[in-house]
């Protein structure tokens, strides 16, 4: 199995909630997770095969020295998009929020990311650190700390949680000296 671990990955949101107790009441579960996953393994396994297949194919053939720059021409543009595919894909699916844990008693959020090498990846953070973008921008609810995360609000257990986390639940300030200038 070339990625043992990603098994026990894919089952999201089955485990009891005293499990994750370290991090909190579980408020979110992401729907895409195993999908993403998935799709992630499979950019790796290809991006494997395809370098392989590309040196023993300059290595049964190798480089013809007539065409020599047409040659290396066609090799670079052919690793650059096997390395750039999951790397652009990395980069999209990297702030996709797997699950979400809040503990209510000291006021901290644990996302739960898929990092680089296909791993979990924590990122603890206060609701005051939450930063809400004033455009809507693709793939991205909110920022921590200059992160960018992408939750769908529809998926959390309780729409207060949402809601609190996003800071809506706030007493809005609205700036009155600009409207009487106007």
């Amino acid at each position: 199995v070339l990625f043992p671990h990603a098994e026990s990955l894919c089952h999201f949101g089955t485990s009891s909630l005293e499990e994750h107790s370290e991090f909190g009441r579980l408020i979110y579960t992401g729907n895409l997770s195993k999908t993403v996953l998935e799709v992630r393994i499979f950019c790796v396994i290809t991006c494997i095969l395809a370098t392989s297949v590309l040196l023993g194919i300059i290595f049964k053939f190798g480089l013809n020295v007539d065409k020599l720059h047409l040659e290396i021409a066609l090799y670079s543009v052919t690793l650059l998009f096997i390395f750039l595919m999951p790397l652009l894909f990395h980069l999209i699916t990297k702030r996709y929020v797997i699950r979400l844990y809040h503990k209510a008693k000291i006021e901290t959020y644990t996302a739960i990311t898929y990092s680089g090498i296909l791993k979990e990846r924590e990122t603890v953070f206060h609701q005051k650190d939450v930063t809400v973008p004033d455009i809507s921008k693709m793939f991205t609810t909110f920022y921590v700390h200059r992160k960018a995360m992408l939750v769908n609000p529809f998926l959390f257990h309780y729409p207060q949680d949402y809601n609190h986390l996003m800071g809506y639940d706030k007493a809005s300030e609205f700036d009155l000296k600009d409207s009487k200038d106007k």
